[in-house]
C-alpha cells in the first residue's frame, strides 16, 4: 500500500488535476507569476503525467533555468524519469543548455551528500529516490550476499568476446566483467604505474576483484612486474578460475580469499608497509560501500607517488546521474585527503555488439578515468 491509498480519492483526483495543470502551463509559457502562484497553492511538484513529465521535467523542455532553480527549493525530484528514462537533466543536456543542467546537477550533488551524511548517524534510507544510500535491487547483482552464493560463467559471447557473467533468477544475463572493458583498463593501468620515480624495484600492487584477470594481467605484464601483487577476492567460482589459471602459483602473488572487508585491519594486508598502486572493482556493491572503501585508501598507499583508481561505473547508464556519482566520488576522497584527476576515454566502438544478451552496465560513450594521489602540503 503506497502513502496514497490512504488519501480520500476525490482529494487525489483534485491533486492530479493541479499537477497536470502546473506542467501543461509550464509547457505554455505562461508567465513566471502565475506559475510561481499554482506552486504556492500547493500544485503537486512530484506530479509526472502520462508520459512520464514532471513539471521540472517541463522547466527543462522550455529552458527556463529561474524556474528549474524555484522547482528544486520547493522539492522537486531531481531525479525522477519519464517514460523514456530520460530526467530534466538529460532534457537539458540533449538542448545542450549547461546552465540549467548545471543547477539540476548540482542539486543531485547536494542531495546524494546529505543523504551519505544522513546515512553515517542514522540507519540507511529506503527511499527508492537515493543513489546512495541502499541498492534496492536484492538480486545476485544488486546483493553482495546474493552474489556469492550465486554461480558464475566463464565463456565466450556470440562475438567471440571472453565474459564472466552472472544468470539471475530470471535467466537474465548480467555481465561481471566484460572483454571490452580491456582498453579503458589498459589506460588505468598506464596512468597507474608510470613515473614512480623513487621506486628501486617492481611496484607493490593491491587489486580488490579478480573479474577476468584483466586489470592483474596487465599489471603482471608490465616491464618490470610487481615485487608484491596481492589481490582480493571472495567469489568461490572466481577463486576456482583463478587456480585453473594458476594464479596461486605466480611468483609474488598473494591472493586472499575474501570481501575487502574482511581486511581492513588485517595484518596480511597492512604489514606490507603500503601499496604503490590500489585498484578496486567489485560487483554487486553500491556507493556506500565504494565510500567506506575510500575511508581506508589513505591507510594503503605508500606515499605520495602512490596511486589509487576505481572503475568510475556507477550510474553509468544514464548521462545525469554518471555526472553526479563522478562529483561526489572526486569529493569523497578529497575529504579523506586523496586528490584526483579525471581522464575521459572514449568507450563507444563497438557498443553496439559488445552487450550480446548480457544487460547492459555502461551505456555512455565516454568513460571517467579516476586516478588519485594522497594531498600534499
Amino acid at each position: 500500500m503506497s502513502e496514497y491509498d490512504m488519501v480520500p480519492q476525490e482529494e487525489l483526483e483534485e491533486m492530479l488535476e493541479h499537477g497536470q495543470d502546473l506542467v501543461t502551463s509550464i509547457l505554455d509559457r505562461k508567465p513566471y507569476n502565475e506559475i510561481l502562484a499554482k506552486i504556492e497553492a500547493g500544485a503537486p511538484l512530484w506530479f509526472q503525467d502520462e508520459d512520464g513529465s514532471s513539471p521540472l521535467h517541463a522547466a527543462a523542455y522550455v529552458e527556463n533555468d529561474a524556474l528549474i532553480k524555484k522547482l528544486i527549493e520547493e522539492g522537486a525530484v531531481w531525479n525522477a524519469v519519464d517514460n523514456l528514462h530520460n530526467s530534466a537533466g538529460d532534457i537539458s543536456l540533449s538542448l545542450n543548455n549547461e546552465s540549467c543542467y548545471k543547477i539540476i546537477r548540482d542539486a543531485g550533488i547536494r542531495s546524494e551528500l546529505l543523504l551519505s551524511l544522513l546515512s553515517s548517524k542514522n540507519p540507511p534510507s529506503t527511499s527508492p529516490l537515493s543513489l546512495v544510500l541502499k541498492a534496492t535491487d536484492t538480486s545476485a547483482a544488486g546483493s553482495t550476499d546474493t552474489f556469492l552464493s550465486s554461480r558464475l560463467v566463464y565463456k565466450a559471447d556470440e562475438n567471440e568476446q571472453e565474459i564472466c557473467l552472472l544468470r539471475l533468477d530470471n535467466e537474465e544475463e548480467v555481465g561481471v566483467m566484460m572483454g571490452w572493458e580491456r582498453g579503458l583498463m589498459q589506460e588505468t593501468v598506464d596512468k597507474l604505474c608510470t613515473d614512480h620515480e623513487s621506486l628501486t624495484e617492481g611496484l607493490k600492487v593491491l587489486n580488490v576483484g579478480f573479474g577476468l584477470g584483466i586489470i592483474d594481467s596487465m599489471f603482471q605484464a608490465l616491464p618490470t612486474p610487481p615485487s608484491q601483487h596481492f589481490i582480493i577476492e571472495p567469489h568461490p567460482d572466481v577463486l576456482k578460475h583463478m587456480r585453473e589459471l594458476g594464479w596461486y602459483d605466480k611468483p609474488g602473488v598473494t591472493i586472499l580469499e575474501g570481501k575487502w572487508q574482511d581486511f581492513m585491519e588485517s595484518e596480511k594486508l597492512y604489514g606490507v608497509g603500503g601499496f604503490d598502486v590500489v585498484y578496486t572493482d567489485t560487483f554487486s556493491e553500491d556507493y556506500s560501500e565504494l565510500k567506506r572503501f575510500f575511508q581506508s585508501v589513505p591507510d594503503l598507499l605508500a606515499g605520495p607517488e602512490s596511486r589509487f583508481s576505481f572503475f568510475n561505473g556507477l550510474g553509468a547508464t544514464n548521462a545525469l546521474f554518471y555526472d553526479v556519482y563522478t562529483h561526489v566520488s572526486e569529493l569523497h576522497l578529497a575529504d579523506v585527503g586523496i586528490d584526483i584527476e579525471w581522464s575521459d576515454v572514449d568507450v563507444s566502438s563497438g557498443s553496439d555488439e559488445r552487450w550480446g544478451s548480457t544487460r547492459d552496465y555502461f551505456a555512455l560513450p565516454i568513460y571517467r578515468l579516476p586516478i588519485g594521489k594522497m594531498r600534499t602540503l
